[in-house]
């Protein structure tokens, strides 16, 4: 399964990493592609929860626009 994900509050490649990383702490998923000039994470996973990808990017510090299923 692939999930984009549209994030506001990313600036820099700092948030990038912060965003991976956060991404990184959630069971379940594959691969992670994060990308600042479009705001958006696509992550591929098996099975994972929307509210728990929403949770570890605003513990990160960003917001989270829209989780859509690709």
């Amino acid at each position: 399964m692939k999930k984009i994900i549209s994030i506001e509050g990313m600036s820099c490649a700092h948030c990038v990493a912060h965003v991976e990383t956060a991404l990184k702490g959630i069971a379940g998923i594959d691969k992670i592609k994060v990308d600042l000039k479009k705001n958006q994470a696509e992550i591929k996973a098996e099975q994972v929860d929307d509210q728990a990808i929403r949770d570890a990017i605003t513990e990160a510090g960003y917001s989270v626009v829209a989780i859509q299923s690709a």
